[in-house]
């Protein structure tokens, strides 16, 4: 059956059950990955998933229910078990189906197609080739991939509301193991494009990250100025998105709860969610729930502007949503998430950065945070590995540290940002960005 003819045999199963408000979520996600290790492809895959999810109203519950099956028997099926399903429900939240937005943003970035089979496994191979041949320190357990994801969306509610969207990505990763004099190090780094000529430049960055790090040295216990590497910083911000859910501070799991409009951090921060961010091969005009999407502030100058809410969190505040509430599959609940969530630059070059520093430590690798982070309290204590600032410039290579504090102290402590913003890789409509970040003061356990 074609969506259109699914959707009319969902309607029609919906008024023979008498069912008045229902919202009908179908996502379709196509996605080709090839892997290289040593010099031959030893993996491949190629899968497509999807299905739909039916939402309906009764006496006032929501009532869920998903499926594969995509034949007409099947709709009425989806239907009946979704009023069986609300009649289960003891939450007293307010059950929403969404009218509407007055208007809704254009997508800018290219309508995406999903990579040609032989040009993924192509480009992994190429990748492995250059990385062999650059440097002869590369060794076993080195490895390249290609992915290329397209994913769709389509919403229909019994308002009359219709919707859709289409993203994805190609891109590539590489992840070189290098020996020398019996220490190994390795290096990781990734890029968004379609071809090899895209992504040729990954080889060449890994390898150096792995080279800087030999002989790196323990460093002393003690209180450092620190300049933290804007991609280790999106994955603290990544670690502790959660503060900002305006369900996690209404159920008392987030520090933020009751602080809209007050202070959380430097005046140098400013925390922006932007759907349409032009760069993103991942936007969207609207949420899981069918709420407009736009760029809005989190934090500007330091003031927490709003949390993010979907809509039955906003009803609960008083508020409207921010179209923050995504679904990460066709029968997945809404959750809230943020969309490319990043800090905005400021001024300073990397080398400006380290002579403001002058004695100090580069953080350049974090591990392990989810381990190492609890959300609730900010507090945070991760095992690092980067460079000392000596004479502000970077010096040799420490690694076995860790770096401890709390995350809402940190926001407060940043005393300037550097000039670019770095992007993560895009995990469903979600991105986290940063630049570097200069902290005075910084708890640090080494030998």
């Amino acid at each position: 059956m074609t969506l259109q003819e699914l959707k009319n045999a969902l309607v029609k199963a919906a008024e023979k059950a008498g069912v008045a408000t229902y919202e009908i979520y179908f996502q379709k996600s196509e996605e080709l990955s090839a892997g290289a290790l040593k010099d031959e492809i030893n993996s491949f895959s190629s899968g497509v998933s999807g299905g739909l999810c039916f939402r309906c109203i009764v006496d006032g519950k929501m009532g869920y229910a998903s499926g594969e099956l995509l034949t007409e028997d099947a709709m009425e099926d989806l239907v009946k078990r979704a009023i069986a399903n609300a009649k289960c429900i003891d939450s007293e939240d307010e059950a929403i189906i969404f009218a509407g937005s007055p208007s809704y943003l254009t997508t800018t970035a290219p309508v995406p197609q999903l990579a040609d089979p032989s040009t993924i496994r192509e480009l992994a191979l190429a990748l492995q080739k250059d990385l062999y041949a650059a440097c002869d320190k590369v060794g076993d357990g080195t490895r390249s991939q290609a992915v290329s994801v397209v994913s769709e969306v389509y919403l229909y509610n019994s308002y009359g509301l219709e919707l859709s969207n289409r993203g994805g990505a190609t891109g590539a990763t590489v992840s070189p193991v290098l020996r020398q004099d019996g220490e190994a190090q390795s290096g990781f780094e990734f890029g968004l494009g379609s071809t090899y000529e895209d992504v040729k430049d990954l080889p060449q960055k890994a390898l150096a990250k792995a080279l800087d790090k030999f002989g790196a040295a323990l460093v002393p216990t003690g209180r450092y100025d620190v300049v933290i590497d804007g991609k280790q910083f999106y994955t603290i911000l990544s670690a502790f998105t959660s503060v900002f859910s305006a369900k996690n501070a209404q159920l008392g799991l987030s520090l933020l709860a009751g602080k809209e409009g007050e202070v959380i951090a430097s005046p140098c921060v400013s925390i922006y969610d932007d759907p349409m961010r032009p760069e993103s091969p991942m936007q969207t005009a609207f949420d899981g729930e069918g709420v407009a999407t736009y760029r809005k502030a989190v934090v500007e100058d330091g003031v927490l502007k709003t949390l993010l809410y979907d809509l039955t969190t906003a009803k609960k505040a008083g508020k409207s949503s921010t179209g923050n509430g995504q679904k990460a599959g066709y029968s997945s609940p809404v959750a809230i998430s943020p969309y490319n969530f990043g800090i905005c630059a400021g001024t300073d070059t990397e080398e400006q950065l380290f002579a403001k520093v002058g004695e100090g430590i580069y953080i350049t690798e974090v591990k392990g945070l989810h381990a190492g982070t609890n959300a609730v309290t900010g507090d945070f204590s991760i095992e690092s590995a980067g460079f000392m600032i000596r004479g502000g410039k970077r010096a040799e290579p420490v690694k076995s540290f860790t770096m401890a504090g709390n995350f809402f102290e940190l926001l407060k402590s940043i005393e300037c940002l550097g000039d670019t913003v770095k992007w993560g890789v895009p995990f469903g409509l979600t991105v986290f960005g940063s630049p570097n970040v200069l902290v005075r003061d910084m708890s640090i356990a080494g030998k």
